[in-house]
């Protein structure tokens, strides 16, 4: 009889064999074969009639991702078929009327209407321009849309469709006649000496002046010259239009962008953007009374602090004073319009152009005025989450979110007495926040529970009740359905990458998964890492939040590499799966190499509020930098870290942290790579490099200071950059002028890998191995000499 030791010991090899082999990470494998991680669920949205909700799925592996959906009453992911995609129409798009009894929405630039009760849908538009942003007006009775540039309204009894606004291109003055001194005295000749030529310009003047007193049924005409209508909308009783008119800048100098490797075999130039510092457009704002016809230009002078100058003008004298003296209107941008449920009142969000304010006015209809109802300054910038989420709660109370307190909160104000009510508050940010179709909660995602997390809570506006809805530990990014009944949850962990979960819109809602991840047997035969989240003092006592991923059988004098996120304002210490899944898979590598990998949420980051995230400002390279070298010292500090054998890596913002990092402190770190790296801010973009540093020209210290370009003499240690050649945002330009800088320093051990047909972003494998294969390379070859 065969014992059962014996049995078990021939039994054990079928068992072993019968397990997939666990994965072995290796830079190829991470960078090239993309199939073995599997496809995450994104963007998802719920149809109209919330009945069905669409998502973008890959499950099949295919080229690109397909639209797939599942119904309320069967949850199984079906793929949407060519006539489901053209006939569904996404909630997100569609706006109601005061009764919730019908919608209306654009699509493929036609105007359509649908009877929730009956399900009738009517088609109101059907033209080669494109019509949209419909909406419900004259109290509910029109349908107002937008077509090349004015507004239309459709009679929802009689299907007649009438023009609202009539904007012109040019100007209404008629430029006079300009006559030499001949000229005229031959015109007084004429008319005085010749009787018929006299009598027949008499009959013609009073056959106009006759004309110009009959009733016309003319839509008033507004000249906008050279200027662009944008934002138009109108009030819900359709009494008041509101438009922005923009006038751009008459010269644009625009950088090239120099494509190499092409079909043609010619080389191309693609057009670029502008650089920080070139001159912006300027906007006005004005409102037209349809029942007059009188035209009100808002004024912004009587704001505020609109005349404030900022704090950093005061490090340039002489140009400080020449300011106090002009004493001038600063220039500002009108975000958002917001009309009142009855269309009576008129709330304006508008920013300074230097970054610096942000203003909540009323507008009086009356004097033609504004009354102030909020007013934030910052002398960094203004932002933060949730910035552009405001509303009517009622017809006198109005919704915002402000960072105020130093962390971005839900408020309103009260248009009639001014008086605020605070809603949340506390050192966590309120990320995002919606009302409610009945108005009597608001829902909101927080990171309250952990700066790591992201939960879902639904908030009472009468008492200001907070109940938290979602569970599940790390991120839920929820979408809520039309009826608010249910909501979709796209969920991830720090090692569990997004799936996709149905859940009852209460407390008491219990999560079903509905999407399963196709990852291959050897992608979940590996232990990813679950990074632990550290925290540390920084050197002015601020604390640092950070991912920690630890090699087996540490012991002191390992290496380590410090990975810095890029975007800058990015939170990447959290427990989500993270969009960096790339470098997060790199980093399990790593540690199985033998390192210790560190990754923090710097100075600058989102999700620790105002303070950390001017933290940069006016000097990017100093706190965040300092922040890093101080993760640094704490892996030497607590983990016995060889302090000699310590990499430093990252892209964008994070490759130019690894640049400053490696001229700046070259004793810290003993290799570095800065992958499509900004070199000079001076050469980026403006909508993102004058909020933290101004503008070149008046703001030179803050540019010397923050471009690496000016510290390449301190490199000591071994520096790898990596660049495509084709990048749209951080150009190639910034790399070759760096290159150069390094060339004419006589600097050794540098090197330069570029990547002739990428962007910012790599899309082609290849290019992503042979980089990472770089990295590997320089760490290996550096951190672990003997």
């Amino acid at each position: 009889m065969l014992r059962l030791t014996t049995f078990l010991f021939f039994l054990l090899p079928a068992i072993l064999f019968a397990q997939p082999k666990a994965a072995k990470l290796t830079v190829e494998k991470i960078m090239r074969d993309s199939k073995w991680i599997g496809s995450s669920p994104a963007n998802p949205f719920w149809d109209a009639d919330g009945d069905k909700l669409y998502f973008d799925w890959n499950p099949e592996q295919a080229p690109s991702d397909s639209l797939y959906f599942i119904s309320i009453k069967n949850k199984i992911p079906q793929k949407a078929s060519i006539e489901q995609k053209q006939e569904v129409v996404n909630s997100n798009s569609i706006q109601y009327n005061q009764k919730r009894s019908a919608y209306v929405y654009s699509k493929e630039g036609d105007i359509f209407y649908k009877e929730i009760k009956s399900g009738k849908t009517h088609r109101v538009t059907k033209t080669v321009n494109n019509e949209f942003n419909p909406v419900f007006s004259f109290n509910d009775k029109k349908i107002v849309y937008t077509s090349n540039q004015n507004l239309y309204g459709w009679d929802i009894a009689s299907g007649e469709t009438i023009q609202l606004t009539n904007f012109l291109t040019g100007t209404d003055k008629k430029e006079k006649e300009k006559l030499s001194d001949e000229e005229k005295w031959l015109k007084n000749d004429q008319l005085q000496y010749l009787k018929v030529l006299k009598e027949r310009k008499d009959k013609k003047r009073q056959s106009e002046i006759y004309d110009s007193s009959l009733p016309k049924n003319e839509l008033k005409k507004i000249y906008i010259d050279d200027k662009k209508t944008q934002g138009i909308s109108i009030s819900s009783d359709g009494r008041f239009i509101s438009y922005r008119l923009y006038k751009p800048v008459a010269k644009r100098k625009l950088t090239i962008v120099p494509e190499y490797v092409t079909e043609s075999g010619y080389t191309t130039d693609i057009t670029g953007r502008e650089k920080v510092g070139e001159e912006q457009g300027s906007s006005q704002l004005f409102i037209l009374d349809c029942k007059t016809d009188s035209l009100y230009e808002v004024k912004t002078d009587s704001l505020s602090g609109i005349k404030d100058i900022p704090d950093y003008i005061k490090d340039y004298p002489k140009e400080y004073e020449k300011l106090t003296k002009l004493n001038a209107v600063r220039p500002v941008i009108y975000t958002n319009a917001s009309w009142s449920p009855s269309g009576n009142n008129l709330v304006l969000d508008i920013r300074s152009q230097d970054h610096k304010d942000r203003w909540l006015a009323l507008w009086n209809r009356d004097k033609n005025n504004l009354k102030l109802l909020d007013h934030q300054r910052d002398e960094a910038w203004i932002g933060g989450p949730g910035m552009r989420n405001e509303g009517w709660i009622d017809e006198n109370n109005f919704w915002y979110q402000s960072e105020v307190t130093g962390y971005s909160h839900l408020y309103s104000v009260n248009i009639t007495d001014g008086k605020k009510k605070t809603y949340t508050s506390g050192k966590f940010e309120v990320q995002d926040a919606q009302l409610s179709n009945d108005k009597k909660y608001f829902y909101i995602t927080t990171n309250e529970v952990n700066p790591g997390e992201q939960q879902y809570y639904r908030l009472s506006i009468a008492g200001s009740k907070l109940e938290r809805i979602t569970t599940l530990t790390g991120a839920n990014q929820v979408t809520i359905s039309p009826d608010e009944k249910t909501i979709a949850i796209l969920y991830s962990y720090s090692n569990k990458p997004w799936e996709l979960y149905l859940q009852e819109n209460k407390p008491t809602g219990k999560p079903e998964q509905i999407t399963h991840k196709a990852q291959s047997e050897e992608f979940n035969s590996y232990s990813w890492r679950d990074p632990e989240i550290i925290t540390f003092a920084a050197r002015d006592g601020a604390t640092v939040y950070g991912r920690l991923y630890k090699p087996e059988n540490a012991k002191p004098g390992m290496p380590a590499v410090v990975f810095v996120h890029g975007a800058g304002y990015l939170q990447n210490a959290h427990k989500w799966w993270s969009s960096y899944f790339r470098e997060y898979m790199f980093h399990n590598m790593l540690a199985d190499n033998g390192y210790y990998v560190i990754d923090i949420d710097y100075r600058g980051s989102a999700g620790y509020g105002r303070d950390w995230r001017t933290g940069i400002y006016r000097h990017m390279g100093g706190k965040d930098l300092t922040d890093n070298v101080d993760a640094a010292n704490y892996l030497v500090k607590n983990y016995g870290v060889n302090a000699k054998q310590i990499g430093i890596y990252g892209g964008s913002y994070g490759g130019f942290i690894t640049l400053m990092a490696m001229f700046n402190t070259p004793d810290v770190f003993a290799a570095g790579a800065g992958l499509r790296s900004v070199t000079d801010w001076a050469n980026y973009n403006h909508g993102y490099t004058s909020n933290i540093l101004n503008e070149p020209f008046n703001d030179s210290i803050a540019y010397r200071k923050s471009s690496p370009i000016y510290y390449a003499e301190g490199l000591k240690g071994h520096l790898l950059m990596c660049h495509g050649m084709v990048d749209e945002n951080v150009h190639f330009q910034d790399i070759v002028k760096l290159t150069q800088r390094l060339i004419e320093l006589y600097k050794d051990n540098w090197e330069l890998a570029v990547y002739p047909m990428e962007g910012h972003g790599f899309v082609e494998p290849s290019s992503w191995t042979d980089e990472y294969k770089r990295i590997f390379k320089l760490f290996e070859t550096v951190l672990k000499k003997n």
